[in-house]
């Protein structure tokens, strides 16, 4: 069974690694400026490499993944990955000082790599032991850090200048980036790409109906990454630097 994060989350999660496939075309004037993104000139830039390299390659990626690979085959795939990542969550669970979930989060990737043949399957889901969304840049925000700018990085995509730093320190103890075998993990890293990508195919037509995707796509990632940071309880006054727009809607899908 796939792994059913929360509603918002997860539609807010679909434009968070949608960075290195942008669809559409960014309006080339800006006519008001946003403290959040003191650097949307150069963001533009890269927000319009990332959807050229979308379409010439990850796209296209895309599209054959779906065709030729079985449904089943791509949901235990998605469960695999979504394991992994729970790694991250139970981490950064202990440091934003919530054991309980910490705990929950230990039990959930124990029950799913064994009984769930490695993550491909999900009995922790129907044990009741819920999928969280924790890294460490919302464990940074936790601590006090505020979220900087707003960024495009180049394939990466959107994120704030906290949510990157905390991009590093995870990789550190991520299993699939610090797996030994260089092949395998290089395989598994491009799997990884194409079948985000893939799962995120539905989003085309939201962008391309949007008056400016570079807005769009900036206010549902800092929507986002304030929602998670206060774990779905936004209190109705935050930093400027963390808000976004409230009435951005977006469709189901896997954590990553």
């Amino acid at each position: 069974m796939a792994v059913r994060p929360s509603r918002l989350t997860a539609r807010a999660f679909a434009l968070s690694l949608l960075a290195v496939c942008l669809a559409g075309c960014a309006s080339k004037d800006s006519t008001t400026y946003d403290e959040r993104d003191p650097f949307e000139p150069v963001n533009r830039v890269i927000f319009n490499i990332n959807d050229l390299a979308d379409r010439i390659v990850f796209r296209q990626a895309a599209y054959s993944y779906e065709l030729f690979v079985p449904s089943l085959a791509r949901r235990g795939v998605n469960n695999f990955f979504s394991n992994l990542g729970t790694v991250r969550d139970m981490v950064n669970n202990f440091l934003q000082g919530k054991p309980r979930r910490g705990l929950s989060d230990a039990a959930r990737f124990g029950l799913n790599t064994t009984l769930g043949w490695g993550g491909l399957f999900d009995p922790a889901t129907d044990a009741g032991l819920a999928k969280h969304n924790e890294d460490f840049g919302q464990t940074l925000g936790v601590w006090g850090l505020p979220p900087g700018p707003y960024l495009m990085l180049p394939l990466l995509g959107p994120q704030t200048t906290r949510s990157t730093v905390g991009f590093v320190v995870d990789r550190q103890y991520s299993l699939l980036f610090n797996y030994n075998n260089n092949d395998v993990r290089t395989r598994l890293l491009i799997l990884n790409i194409v079948r985000i990508r893939a799962n995120l195919l539905f989003l085309n037509e939201q962008l391309d109906r949007a008056y400016d995707p570079y807005v769009f796509v900036r206010d549902a990632i800092l929507q986002r990454r304030r929602f998670l940071r206060y774990d779905g309880r936004v209190p109705p006054e935050t930093n400027k630097l963390e808000e976004g727009l409230d009435d951005v809607s977006f469709d189901d899908d896997e954590e990553f």
